[in-house]
């Protein structure tokens, strides 16, 4: 499958991506499937749901939109998080704070340039310096950001994230982002990305995924032993600047 990043991505433009689509299709090559075995989409299992009081995806799904460029999903995950937290504003007059508004508000020239169309992205520890930048110039003063960059695939790393998810899932009172390698679970390609985590199923040890990438995705479901390689394989040398980084959690915290 052909397709454009949300970080850097290498194909711009839809005509060629259709082209070799068309191209495959004449070729006799079977279609790929949308996402791999790694990821279930919500409207295939959302029985979680119905059963949990599931705070973080009742808070945030309202609110997290699609980026608005093809760079944009670090901006567009902090202002998910960021809208999710406050709530819908009180008044008539008040607006819900959208993604190129909260660019202006941070004023932050480096981040606009890195999430403009074509542009190269940030590393995890940009996101994490835009989101404090970002809580401050929305007046979330009260809160904070803490980290978890895990750096080994083994038991007491992923007990670490279960932990974190867990905390998480507890409230909407906090939020948590998350820098991975999107096509470790998506299955279709290999590159960095920003979301939003919408749920944690202790039970069942997944993850539900708010894409902002939602020009291919929705959002979907993975086991937490996936998303723990995600967050651990290094970009790609064909993503420039990005080469070798890593991804990790961004907890969002009074």
């Amino acid at each position: 499958m052909v397709k454009t990043s949300c970080i850097a991505r290498l194909v711009p433009g839809l005509l060629l991506a259709s082209f070799l689509v068309v191209a495959g299709a004449a070729a006799g090559d079977a279609p790929q499937p949308k996402l791999g075995p790694d990821a279930v989409p919500l409207t295939a299992d959302h029985a979680y749901l119905t059963k949990a009081a599931a705070p973080d995806y009742w808070a945030f799904s309202a609110f997290v939109k699609p980026q608005f460029t093809t760079s944009a999903c670090s901006i567009a995950a902090v202002t998910g998080a960021l809208n999710g937290l406050r709530g819908l504003p009180p008044h008539a007059e008040d607006t819900v704070t959208t993604q190129p508004q909260m660019l202006e508000l941070v004023a932050d020239s480096g981040w606009a340039t890195l999430s403009a169309e074509g542009g190269d992205g940030v590393k995890f520890d940009q996101l994490v310096a835009f989101t404090d930048k970002a809580l401050k110039a929305t007046g979330m003063e009260a809160y904070r950001t803490e980290t978890l960059k895990p750096a080994a695939d083994d038991a007491a790393t992923l007990d670490a994230v279960r932990e974190l998810l867990k905390a998480n899932e507890a409230s909407a009172d906090d939020a948590l982002l998350l820098y991975f390698n999107q096509g470790v679970v998506t299955g279709d390609w290999d590159g960095p990305h920003v979301a939003v985590i919408g749920a944690y199923d202790a039970d069942a040890d997944r993850v539900l995924v708010l894409e902002v990438d939602q020009e291919w995705y929705i959002p979907y479901w993975t086991p937490t032993s996936v998303l723990l390689k995600a967050m651990l394989k290094p970009t790609s040398a064909e993503h420039g600047v990005l080469e070798g980084e890593t991804g990790g959690l961004v907890h969002i915290v009074r």
